[in-house]
């Protein structure tokens, strides 16, 4: 699994971006996007995903 970021929500402020530890997130178009292939959800680094803790927006990233 992988987690997704909700482009319509994401207001582009990059706080996902720097807590990833996979590098999986990065900017398209004024949104951020995570690569799926690199995403791990932080599964052996942490509890849970670091990027959904770490941003503003309720329900902007989601599990896929």
């Amino acid at each position: 699994m992988a987690m997704k970021i909700v482009s319509m929500y994401c207001t582009g402020c990059s706080a996902c971006e720097s807590e990833c530890p996979n590098d999986a997130i990065s900017e398209k178009r004024g949104a951020f996007v995570i690569d799926a292939s690199l995403c791990t959800e932080c599964d052996g680094d942490f509890d849970s995903p670091q990027c959904k803790a770490a941003c503003p927006i309720d329900d902007c990233i989601v599990k896929v």
